[in-house]
């Protein structure tokens, strides 16, 4: 698997997933919206991690030098 984001989009996914995944994470009535949250926290997080992005790699935009 090769890397296709570039530090600045990798540090901001982490910005993200620690935002909608800490105690300042918004909150909705309905508990699906909230597993969405969830859900796209832990994705950023991985991505942000891993330095690749599935859509980036369907897409075929590869920003690993910016």
């Amino acid at each position: 698997m090769k890397q296709n984001l570039g530090k600045v989009d990798r540090i901001l996914r982490f910005a993200l997933a620690f935002w909608w995944l800490g105690p300042w994470g918004p909150v909705f009535s309905a508990g699906w919206a909230n597993w969405v949250v969830i859900i796209i926290g832990l994705i950023a997080l991985v991505e942000s991690f891993a330095g690749w992005c599935w859509l980036h790699d369907f897409f075929h935009v590869n920003n690993k030098n910016q």
